[in-house]
């Protein structure tokens, strides 16, 4: 009788260890470059928000995966990691533009099984709190005058998102984006860095992450945000690009993905879970601390929405004459 009730409590306290073990037990987020950036505030934003609303028990971990803006992470997870259930990948706009020019490889938008979408951010022109541009108009006046002596820095090489905001805010201008001195950083963090350095002298950012490193102390300052209006909170005095003569709007979607042999099941629960977590004023709150705003898709939805954005990059990269994947 010992024995057997001694073996009816291991296989309970089994079964018991066994209905923790899930894609909530000890999680993970993998943002796709170093601290300091767009994928960071992304991961910290689910890490926080997990653990406020109790969806998970214990903190989520976040990992570092620098390497093309996000292309070595989506390579290690499609390749490497493609059923972890616990692991989810930060995403954003950039991502989806990257994909659309046969950046991550010859992985596409197919090859994942994209989670939520989260919020949105916009694109901001950033410079250094000691510049001499006080005004779009001065940036642009300083690019047509000289355009040697201006220095754009940004996350990721010619075509990136930061690349694209930086193109289409020069060609509003009448400037042609050939005539633009580039410097690519790994992520929004180094270039900022840069910027405050005074090895660039122009930043096209993110506002979000703009706004998190101005919070942290960082001595920069936004020209313009490129959104239809202005936006809310500590930002709300920055004038719009279209404000400043430049009909320039780049919104940029936040998000996660997952490897794309997890399971149905195991999709389900993130799916679920986002849903809900998206639903709490709690979510809303620390969303909008993090300067984003109210973009929330999940599962078939998202994955719509994904393949149709990344048919409208490629379609943009053509017009610049960037490389376009088949």
């Amino acid at each position: 009788m010992k024995f057997k009730a001694h073996l009816l409590s291991l296989v309970l306290a089994g079964m018991a260890t066994a209905g923790l073990a899930g894609p909530l037990d000890k999680t993970e987020c993998i943002a796709g470059a170093k601290p300091g950036g767009g994928f960071d505030l992304t991961c910290k934003l689910a890490q926080s928000a997990l653990l406020t609303g109790k969806f998970i028990t214990d903190p989520m971990r976040i990992t570092y995966m620098p390497g093309g803006i996000g292309a070595v992470a989506y390579n290690t997870i499609i390749a490497q990691r493609p059923a972890e259930a616990n692991t989810i990948v930060a995403y954003s706009g950039g991502s989806l533009l990257n994909i659309a020019q046969g950046k991550f490889g010859r992985y596409n938008e197919n090859d994942v099984r994209w989670v939520s979408a989260v919020g949105s951010d916009f694109g901001a022109v950033i410079v250094a709190e000691n510049s001499p541009f006080k005004t779009l108009k001065d940036l642009v006046d300083a690019v047509k005058a000289d355009s040697t002596k201006v220095v754009f820095g940004a996350g990721g090489s010619i075509g990136s998102q930061d690349w694209m905001k930086a193109a289409l805010t020069a060609r509003a201008a009448g400037l042609s984006p050939k005539s633009m001195r580039f410097v690519a950083f790994e992520g929004g963090g180094e270039a900022i860095t840069a910027l405050q350095g005074g090895h660039v002298q122009v930043y096209s950012g993110d506002a979000s992450e703009a706004e998190e490193q101005i919070k942290a102390g960082a001595k920069i300052r936004v020209l313009a945000v490129m959104s239809d209006k202005r936006l809310e909170g500590s930002l709300a005095s920055i004038p719009t690009a279209k404000e400043q003569g430049m009909d320039v709007d780049w919104p940029i979607i936040r998000g996660f993905y997952v490897g794309p042999k997890v399971s149905d099941a195991d999709y389900k629960v993130w799916v679920d879970t986002f849903n809900k977590m998206m639903a709490t004023p709690e979510f809303n709150k620390l969303r909008g601390e993090r300067g984003l705003f109210k973009f929330s898709l999940t599962g078939a939805e998202l994955d719509a929405y994904i393949k149709k954005q990344v048919a409208t990059y490629r379609g943009m990269a053509a017009e610049f004459g960037l490389n376009v994947a088949k």
